[in-house]
């Protein structure tokens, strides 16, 4: 498969975090990619910190947070170094980090190693950057966040319907996209420019490297709640959008609305059961 354009910082990270001595060093000194802080005083334990913080807020606002996750296994997509995975591996039975770049759920594993419950921790190189090598009904909960936003359009859906694929009946997924905005007026096409770059001898991993540019061209595609929910067909049931307060409702028919605080403006969550 041709390498997608935005799988290039993601590349030049996996490669950073290769030649680091440390964990420590890898959050400090590829936090271009992995969050949006930089700087000497940064350590593993704080960036997984914030996994913490965010794992059990999110699940407990979507519902998918009691006691049944002790017995539970839960697909994550887009684990990178292991920010969130650390968290879930001390509240699932079974956790399978999923992401593009082999070197990432090498340093996964080190991070839930220090942090987590590593004997509860499986990972799963999703090398074409758009299927996951698990079986049928693997899952009782797929998640994925800050994530889909970066693959190519297509593959974005792919990994939804793979998502759904995994997850026995009666499971739940719990996808966080990007949607438009206005500013993508202005966002969408210096990002493809920016992409572009990328390419270039040389400089182009430079330039993949830049947290300013990394940021401008990651963000790969805009999907809208009708667009994946058409790809995903009749396989959900009790659908839910989560969004932001201060953004208006998508009115989907037959879709439950909600809001919490700590989505994004641009971003939006499909939460649903598995038929």
């Amino acid at each position: 498969m041709t390498r997608r354009r935005q799988h290039v910082p993601w590349k030049a990270a996996g490669s950073a975090s290769e030649s680091e001595h440390s964990a420590d060093d890898v959050v400090r000194e590829t936090g271009w990619v992995f969050n949006n802080q930089t700087g000497s005083d940064l350590s593993l334990a704080d960036f997984v910190a914030t996994g913490d913080n965010e794992t059990v807020a999110y699940l407990q606002a979507f519902g998918l947070m009691d006691e049944r996750v002790l017995h539970q296994t839960i697909v994550e997509i887009g684990s990178g170094i292991g920010r969130m995975t650390a968290s879930f591996t001390r509240w699932f039975q079974k956790v399978v980090a999923c992401d593009l770049d082999a070197a990432f759920l090498e340093r996964c594993r080190e991070t839930v190693a220090q942090f987590g419950q590593p004997d509860r921790l499986q990972t799963c190189h999703v090398a074409d950057g758009r299927t996951l090598a698990l079986p049928d009904d693997a899952a009782d909960l797929v998640f994925s966040y800050i994530t889909l936003q970066h693959c190519h359009h297509d593959d974005g859906l792919a990994l939804a319907r793979e998502a759904v694929r995994v997850t026995r009946a009666g499971g739940h997924i719990a996808l966080n996209f990007r949607t438009w905005v206005a500013q993508d007026a202005v966002l969408w096409p210096t990002g493809k420019l920016v992409r572009a770059t990328w390419r270039l001898p040389r400089v182009g991993p430079i330039i993949a490297q830049r947290r300013l540019t990394a940021r401008l061209g990651w963000q790969a595609n805009r999907l809208a709640p009708t667009e994946v929910l058409a790809a995903l067909g009749e396989s959900l049931t009790d659908v839910r959008i989560y969004r932001s307060p201060k953004r208006r409702s998508f009115n989907l028919p037959g879709v439950g609305d909600r809001t919490f605080e700590g989505v994004h403006r641009s971003h939006w969550w499909l939460v649903a059961e598995v038929r």
